[in-house]
């Protein structure tokens, strides 16, 4: 009996390895589809009775200009292009103030954002940070940079129902996102941390705060250098 367990229990790690690894391959050649996020706030939309709104349109890295990838680094991992995928002091300072009980912005880089947002759910066991250094390590060394920021902002929740940077510029600024200007691009990056309740446009006093610390920011920041 516990030969048979623990065969079957292999089988599903082979299993496991063998899709994830397969799906990381796949989705360096195309397009996500979906993420589970995307199905987890259609189905509360649909709870709530609200209108379900699923707005997204892919576009590549090229399409996006760099404005808007200067703000997601400057806004959400200063290291981005030059670390491995986890920002190690990050990841040390947030725990430390976290056992203060402190409420502070988390450790995560864009890196380990990516891997959450396409491959995983919203949540803080073990076992899902656990699978989200798997996959983050997995994305680094088959995707690369680029592709990791290409798919971080086509497929990152910004607005209710607003996934991706294309649809996110045509929804607050209506316009595409080659032609966000820096402040344009700093108010989008600067909603992040609850796109669902911040507002890109017309927003309060904090995301004009954080929006005008944004842009001070990008200023040290040159064309992101991806290889």
């Amino acid at each position: 009996m516990i030969k048979k367990i623990l065969k079957f229990i292999g089988k599903l790690i082979l299993y496991f390895f063998g899709i994830s690894i397969g799906l990381v391959i796949l989705f360096k050649f195309i397009p996500v589809p979906f993420t589970p996020l995307m199905f987890i706030r259609t189905f509360e939309q649909i709870g709530s009775n609200d209108k379900v709104v699923w707005k997204r349109d892919w576009i590549a890295i090229d399409e996006m200009g760099t404005s808007i990838q200067k703000a997601v680094i400057a806004s959400e991992d200063g290291k981005f292009t030059t670390h491995n995928g986890f920002d190690v002091k990050a990841i040390e300072k947030a725990y430390k103030n976290n056992q203060k009980g402190k409420r502070v912005k988390g450790g995560s880089t864009i890196s380990q954002q990516t891997a959450k947002n396409v491959f995983l759910w919203p949540g803080r066991s073990y076992f899902r940070k656990g699978l989200e250094a798997y996959f983050t390590v997995l994305i680094e060394v088959v995707w690369g940079k680029e592709r990791i920021m290409e798919v971080y902002l086509n497929s990152i929740e910004m607005g209710k129902g607003i996934y991706g940077i294309e649809a996110s510029s045509q929804h607050w600024f209506n316009k595409s996102a080659k032609n966000l200007t820096k402040a344009e691009a700093a108010a989008i990056a600067a909603i992040l941390p609850n796109p669902r309740i911040y507002k890109a446009k017309n927003g309060s006093r904090y995301i004009e705060r954080r929006k005008n610390a944004i842009s001070r920011q990008m200023n040290f920041y040159n064309k992101p250098d991806y290889k």
